[in-house]
């Protein structure tokens, strides 16, 4: 089964998947393009910016290169950590059962939200680190 969200309500509201591991392993897969995509493009993002904070005055500083290994492995730990989610959701059914609800939805949206945060956090560092600059050169 595609992913094919047409509203951000049904990209993030989902309905669960069945209660078998290979359905929920499925239900997960077929979510991760998109988590990859929304990942990828807070990471590049976040790049932007700190190429852009770098290069704007005062004190003026090249783009620090040594950052971009660590964004390379950011999106391959994101990945492995990606699949936390439906093992995750995997024992929850196994322990559980039917008295608990699918988790599947829960689990990727705190996921997505967690991944998002902190791909855009080097941003906001940067942001912040500028704005010592510029106060430093006023005062």
């Amino acid at each position: 089964m595609a992913l094919s969200p047409t509203t951000i309500s049904d990209f993030l509201f989902p309905a669960p998947a069945r209660r078998s591991a290979a359905a929920i392993f499925i239900w997960w897969e077929a979510r991760r393009l998109h988590f990859n995509l929304l990942v990828g493009g807070a990471g590049t993002f976040s790049l932007c910016v700190i190429a852009a904070l770098h290069w704007l005055p005062p004190q003026r500083q090249p783009f620090p290169l040594e950052i971009l290994p660590g964004a390379l492995v950011f999106g391959v730990a994101a990945n492995v950590f990606y699949l936390l989610g439906p093992s995750a959701e995997c024992v929850l059914a196994r322990i559980w059962g039917r008295k608990l609800l699918p988790a599947g939805p829960v689990l990727f949206r705190m996921g997505l939200t967690f991944s998002l945060g902190l791909a855009l956090l080097p941003s906001m560092v940067a942001a912040l680190d500028w704005g010592f600059r510029l106060l430093r050169w006023l005062f």
